[in-house]
């Protein structure tokens, strides 16, 4: 099984998904653990002091000018954690969870944020040995970190709250005593440190910008199978063209276009069927290309997240500091930068879904498809066809609009407005992944149409090497619509293979086979 290495500095979006989705293991580097102990002795030493260190020797948030006692300091690390535990709505899905602890853990091997080795070291061991805690997904604001669902999280490390184990959920210390772990018994600082973050928009976050990256592409072989079935106008998608505009996305989207289409004996020039085609087939680069601009941003925040330091107070070693290192208190939890990432990602793949609705809609109108059947069936009237799958793909679409209101504009004072200004990140993000899983469902309607589109046509031996590949892919679960069956299972299949990303590897299996010919 793949290890990921944890050091806090050179974590990928890759890496995440590796530990979250596919069951890699974790584990802390040796620097990880040095910088780790350093930076624990400066808490050792504030508290055997009594400084006055906000998170340290102190209350939170309002209460942060009330000084707390040496002997009183576990049980603020504990009721902090009982006291933020109060997520609410559905549990996030275990790769989400899972996420969130391995980018946790990699935020604190920093060495910024003075939890002990050991903590840390335990909350990779419950990762790696499948421990998944119960997590709300609602209840955070995104500001002072992600306190509700991460103090969830911590829950789950110190024996408290519920926990899935091999598909059964148990209380946390039944599912660690499974597992052959124990509880952990938070010291001074360590409370905080677990739970000030921005790791759960950020773990929601990555796993939908990695899943919006294979859908991107794979919106293009879509668009490429829709074009043959049209018979679209290559002519549109000529480099001379998008090179006057300069657009990185549209010019690479273009390009990517033409490689998929090459080949193909169903599409057509300028002049020879029509002058030119409708914007949901001629301006494909110009509109997928931007969603693939916004997700380029989007992985360059998230990226950067990955391996922040969003914890308060921060530590930094100092060793001409006779207290051994600066303690200063900022805002680095302060889920902004990803709270406006994800409202642009869910926006990017609203707009993948948008132009995709239109495509299908081309393909079943009869006043616009080309001489196609209405609704893609035979003896129309007995059956319906694709009739209603436009309606649903239709329904997915305006869902997504209503979705892709930003929530980062909003804002609402908290801890008795000392906390004056939140990011609202989280909930961009859950928006964000929900809006992901319906364009891929509306794609996968797509999909399905062109399909379906071609065998009418008799044409699928026509279709380029990187769509006849993807075709195929499709015919192996699904097969032609001779007349009206239940339709949601095929669907349904479709859309499975969109997540896999099988479709998309079949097509650029195909355009590599191609390019080495």
């Amino acid at each position: 099984m793949e290890t990921v290495y944890i050091s806090g500095q050179d974590a990928t979006i890759k890496d995440v998904t590796l530990v979250a989705r596919y069951g890699a293991q974790a584990e802390l580097t040796e620097n990880a653990l040095d910088r780790m102990a350093q930076s624990r002795e400066v808490v050792e030493r504030c508290v055997e002091d009594e400084l006055v260190r906000y998170g340290i020797t102190t209350g939170f948030g309002k209460f942060c000018d009330v000084v707390i006692s040496r002997k009183d300091n576990a049980t603020l690390q504990k009721n902090l954690i009982m006291s933020h535990a109060v997520g609410v709505g559905d549990y996030f899905p275990d790769e989400v969870v899972r996420a969130m602890m391995f980018l946790r853990a990699n935020a604190l091997a920093v060495g910024y944020s003075g939890a002990r080795p050991s903590t840390v070291q335990a909350l990779v061991d419950m990762l790696n040995a499948g421990v998944c805690p119960l997590v709300p997904e609602k209840g955070s604001l995104g500001a002072s970190g992600d306190l509700a669902p991460l103090a969830h999280v911590a829950l789950g490390l110190c024996g408290m709250g519920s926990c899935r184990y091999k598909g059964k959920t148990l209380p946390s210390q039944d599912a660690l005593a499974a597992a052959g772990l124990k509880p952990v018994e938070l010291s001074a600082k360590e409370g905080l440190a677990l739970i000030n973050g921005t790791q759960a928009m950020s773990a929601v976050g990555v796993l939908a910008a990695f899943d919006a990256w294979k859908l991107t592409r794979a919106a293009d072989v879509v668009a490429a199978l829709t074009m043959q079935a049209l018979g679209g106008i290559t002519d549109a998608y000529d480099e001379r063209v998008h090179d006057a505009r300069g657009q990185m996305g549209q010019i690479e989207c273009a390009a990517n276009l033409r490689s998929l289409l090459e080949g193909s004996g169903l599409t057509t020039r300028q002049g020879e069927r029509r002058v030119q085609d409708a914007y949901a087939l001629r301006c494909v680069p110009q509109i997928h290309g931007a969603s693939r601009d916004a997700l380029g941003y989007v992985y360059e925040v998230l990226g950067r997240e990955v391996n922040a330091v969003t914890d308060n107070p921060l530590i930094f070693l100092n060793p001409d500091d006779p207290s051994g290192g600066d303690i200063i208190s900022g805002g680095n939890f302060h889920g902004q930068p990803v709270a406006l990432a994800m409202d642009f990602l869910g926006i990017a793949a609203a707009e993948l879904a948008n132009v995709s609705e239109r495509r299908l809609e081309r393909m079943v109108n009869p006043a616009l498809s080309n001489g196609l059947p209405a609704f893609l069936v035979k003896d129309g009237g007995v059956n319906s066809g694709f009739m209603i799958v436009q309606y649903s793909a239709a329904s997915l679409v305006s869902e997504n609009k209503v979705l892709a209101h930003p929530a980062s504009v909003d804002s609402i004072p908290s801890s008795a407005n000392q906390e004056d200004h939140v990011s609202m990140g989280t909930i961009a993000a859950r928006k964000a992944r929900q809006i992901v899983g319906n364009a891929r469902s509306v794609l996968a309607m797509e999909l399905l149409a062109a399909c379906q589109a071609i065998d009418l046509q008799d044409a699928s031996q026509a279709l380029s090497p990187p769509t006849l590949a993807a075709y195929r892919v499709v015919r192996s679960v699904v097969p032609m619509l001779s007349a009206d069956r239940i339709l949601h299972p095929d669907l349904e299949a479709v859309s499975a293979l969109m997540a896999d990303g099988a479709v998309l590897r079949a097509a650029e299996e195909a355009m590599d086979q191609g390019s080495n010919d």
